[in-house]
């Protein structure tokens, strides 16, 4: 670990800047880590879709730099500028403009406008990123940004290896003085490791819609874009140490970390006299007679003061009550649901007619449901009818806000075979070819495919642009495509959730997305709530409403 020439890397973009980085975020921070940098900084596209997994692996122990959260916005009408939270208030203003720019435009885009950072600016830090010509533009923007926040404000300088470098760099530097706006040293990395280039060229083709032999100036022009230590970046600054050093100024001064963000049920179910506790052991008191009219025998007595022991324990009363929320939503507008899963042991569902199972029907332990050991949040699946399955939704929607509830985000990962279909085009194989090498897919392991499972496809494994096409689409297999919606996991939060993780309009009208998926919030300990639909639950409302005509029968 280099502690003559210290430094950390506050440009570096991940997979989740999609078809355009070629390393995961954790890859990044564990290559950062084994270089013995001071601290590496995730700044993908106008996203914060990755540093969920940077902040994780960056948390281990074997770990010894911080990770900062960053993102780089890209602006309609002017250059993009890095961006980094100082603290909490900073990150929910950070995540609060990427909401901004993505619910006024279309899924998996992002409109920004450079007056909206002016705007949510305060508490960031900022480095601007210089085109390759700088105009007087430019020149005007970063005076702009150094006015509007002194002292906060730095000009990205990186070595593009073309021969220039140290006349650009000097040039950069006179900006950065007449714009008060001081030389800070980036590598604007792509990939963790130098191997990591040519799956970066490919992922360029797939984007670009070409072939590697028809990708010319699209593709880098060489393979610096990797992660540096931090003796190679104070020798290619060797005449500006100064911009070196500033990087751990940078760091010192963003102290925000994602283990800030606390989760906080809505408090809607709750009346003003009553705490969350008081308002479900009313309800329950309420129900009971409904699920025993003739009195709840004493073992279930025990039970539901075990349950409610640990429910108040594990401060989980506001989450019950805002699942029985919703099927009391559904209940009204007869809309059949069905509560499942562990959660069908639970007395307390049962009761609150979250499920229709009584737990004396079950052999489940409702230790499987709540735990006071296992620190995991408890996880109730509610199916409703698949044709009404909507109606709960946009109730959901209406009731907490679009700034309040979101849909669970999915990330879709290349497989097996759309990463040979993608790969094998970029890489220009015919449709032929792609097709008999998808033949194949059933023999692929962890090393690959074998090579008798190519000749048996009547391929040859020996052919050098095969072997490397094979060899770049295992590679590719794990890597995020696109944000996509989860099933029906809602994450509900007491104040924005908009301040908390940046929110997109989904591909399905009046539906909205957040980055994260199920795992990313697992981690941080945000609990999500599952809205599902089941056809069978439509089924049985259609067979009851046929029995109610032909029958009479209720």
């Amino acid at each position: 670990m280099s502690t003559t020439y210290p430094y950390a890397e506050l440009q570096a973009m991940s997979n989740f800047s999609f078809l355009r980085g070629a390393s995961h975020p954790q890859e990044l921070v564990a290559g950062a880590n084994v270089l013995g940098l001071a601290a590496i900084a995730l700044t993908d596209r106008n996203t914060l879709a990755g540093v969920v997994r940077a902040h994780v692996a960056a948390k281990e122990k074997s770990v010894r730099m911080r990770f900062i959260v960053g993102t780089r916005l890209d602006f309609l009408d002017a250059a993009s500028v890095l961006v980094y939270p100082t603290d909490r208030a900073a990150y929910g203003r950070l995540a609060q403009l990427l909401t901004d720019g993505k619910r006024r435009a279309t899924k998996g885009e992002c409109h920004l406008r450079l007056a909206e950072l002016f705007a949510y600016g305060e508490g960031q830090r900022l480095i601007a990123i210089p085109p390759d010509e700088p105009d007087d533009a430019f020149a005007q923007q970063l005076k702009e940004l150094g006015c509007r926040f002194p002292g906060a404000v730095y000009l990205a300088a990186s070595h593009l290896y073309r021969g220039d470098d140290r006349k650009r760099i000097a040039r950069l530097g006179h900006l950065a003085d007449t714009a008060a706006a001081p030389l800070i040293a980036t590598n604007d990395v792509l990939y963790h490791a130098s191997d990591r280039r040519a799956l970066q060229d490919v992922v360029t083709c797939i984007r670009e819609g070409c072939t590697i032999a028809e990708a010319g100036f699209r593709l880098e022009a060489n393979a610096e874009r990797h992660l540096k230590p931090a003796e190679e970046m104070a020798r290619l600054f060797r005449d500006r140490p100064d911009a070196v050093a500033r990087t751990l100024e940078l760091v010192r001064d963003c102290r925000f970390s994602l283990d800030e963000l606390k989760y906080e049920y809505p408090a809607e179910p709750v009346p003003e006299d009553r705490t969350p506790q008081q308002q479900l052991a009313h309800l329950i008191e309420e129900h009971l007679p409904k699920r025993y009219p003739d009195g709840a025998p004493p073992h279930i007595h025990t039970q539901i003061a075990k349950e409610m022991v640990l429910i108040e324990k594990r401060d989980y009363a506001r989450y019950f009550l805002t699942v029985y929320d919703i099927v009391k939503y559904a209940n009204e507008k007869k809309i059949l649901c069905q509560g499942r899963g562990s959660a069908a042991n639970s007395v307390v569902c049962y009761i609150l007619g979250i499920t229709a199972v009584s737990p004396e029907q079950v052999t489940l332990l409702f230790e499987r449901f709540v735990s006071a050991e296992r620190d995991e949040p408890p996880d109730i699946d509610v199916d409703f009818e698949h044709e009404r399955r909507e109606e709960v939704m946009q109730y959901i929607f209406d009731k907490y806000g679009r700034d309040r509830a979101g849909i669970v985000a999915t990330v879709i990962s290349y497989r097996p075979r759309s990463a040979i279909r993608d790969v094998g085009k970029a890489m220009g194989l015919s449709a032929d070819m792609i097709a008999k090498l998808s033949t194949t897919l059933w023999g692929w392991g962890r090393e690959g495919i074998r090579e008798d499972y190519i000749r048996e496809a009547g391929i040859d494994p020996d052919d050098p642009h095969l072997r490397r096409t094979i060899m770049l689409a295992g590679d590719l297999i794990g890597f995020p495509r696109h944000l996509s919606q989860h099933t029906g996991g809602f994450v509900i939060t007491r104040g924005k959730l908009s301040e908390v993780v940046p929110i997109e309009n989904a591909a399905m009208d009046d539906r909205t997305v957040i980055e994260w998926n199920k795992d990313d919030l697992e981690m941080l300990d945000m609990l999500k709530i599952d809205v599902l639909a089941l056809g069978m639950l439509t089924c049985i409302r259609k067979a009851l409403e046929l029995l109610k005509v032909h029958y009479n029968v209720e």
